[in-house]
């Protein structure tokens, strides 16, 4: 009876954590969603928007397209993002018990590896939908090639090799995430901690009564979201580029060289555009959106695992 208790009880904490992770992707998925177009767009050099900057870009597409044009992909994205979310944190809280038993709680490294292992998890269940999604959102009106999802995910398939076409840029992506998701879960445990140890007086509610110790105010878990975003995607956005255009490569025949390999792919963005202009061009949009995204993102996460009574407090020793 004790065992099936432990089981229920875990299988209600998975559940539940699935849940608080999809719904935090996609509450801040759609929070940045023009910015994250506008960001593929300028990545990949779009033909119609490449001369523009990020807020200018943001007006020549209302202009051009329409409003709700700034949401475009972004039903694929939800698809792609809950189960991605759910999977991310879900995993993060598995693979930080796991690791903290064996690192020690107080190391913070378990974090960082934790996060790691969670964000290749995620990438690899649902990076086709990340590659169906990117095609659908560098679609500009009146030169449409693809009419929905499962359209996307069949041309795809039918005409690009396969179901290794649909993984197109997956290397890069993996080599991306390691870093990416290890410094965003380590920065915003990192700095929640130490919000929590010293000055819980400006950061903190006593939640003891519900969960056992202190939870993060809202504000304070929107400025620990943001600051993990802003690390994290200082790390990784070289191989973000990279993979998207290895995504996109297709698209056009003048642009199918990107589609080769990671190396190669890197090596030609380099020589043609350099660092600033190749590897990290659309950084300035990146921090505007990976900021609140991240931001949202965890704040929503902590916040909806209070409302379902799941432990977010932390007791803090002296």
């Amino acid at each position: 009876m004790a065992l099936y208790r432990k089981e229920e009880k875990q299988f209600d904490f998975i559940m539940k954590s699935l849940l608080a992770g999809g719904v935090a992707g996609m509450c801040s998925k759609t929070a940045v969603a023009p910015l994250d177009r506008i960001k593929i767009l300028l990545q990949a050099h779009s033909g119609h928007y490449k001369h523009f900057g990020v807020f200018s870009g943001l007006k020549e597409i209302i202009k051009h397209e329409k409003f709700f044009a700034l949401y475009k992909g972004n039903f694929a994205q939800m698809i792609r993002i809950f189960p991605y979310a759910a999977t991310q944190y879900t995993s993060f809280e598995i693979y930080k018990k796991y690791l903290g038993n064996i690192l020690g709680k107080n190391s913070h490294i378990d974090k960082l590896f934790a996060g790691s292992c969670a964000g290749v998890t995620a990438v690899t269940l649902t990076y086709p939908l990340d590659t169906i999604r990117a095609r659908l959102a560098f679609q500009v009106a009146g030169e449409h090639i693809y009419t929905g999802i499962i359209h996307t995910a069949v041309s795809i398939f039918r005409d690009e090799g396969g179901f290794t076409a649909l993984y197109r840029g997956f290397w890069p992506t993996i080599i991306g995430m390691i870093p990416y998701a290890g410094f965003s879960f380590y920065a915003f445990e990192y700095f929640k901690y130490f919000c929590m140890k010293y000055a819980p007086k400006y950061f903190c509610n006593d939640c003891s009564r519900n969960t056992g110790g202190l939870v993060l105010t809202i504000p304070a878990k929107l400025l620990c979201g943001g600051i993990a975003g802003a690390v994290a995607q200082s790390f990784s956005y070289p191989l973000d580029v990279t993979r998207r255009r290895m995504q996109l490569a297709m698209l056009n025949p003048a642009t199918h060289k990107y589609g080769s390999g990671m190396i190669s792919t890197i090596k030609l963005i380099y020589l043609e555009n350099g660092i600033v202009k190749g590897l990290y061009r659309g950084m300035s949009i990146n921090y505007l959106r990976a900021i609140p995204m991240v931001a949202v993102s965890f704040t929503t996460y902590e916040f909806i695992k209070q409302i379902l009574n799941l432990d977010t407090g932390i007791k803090i020793s002296g």
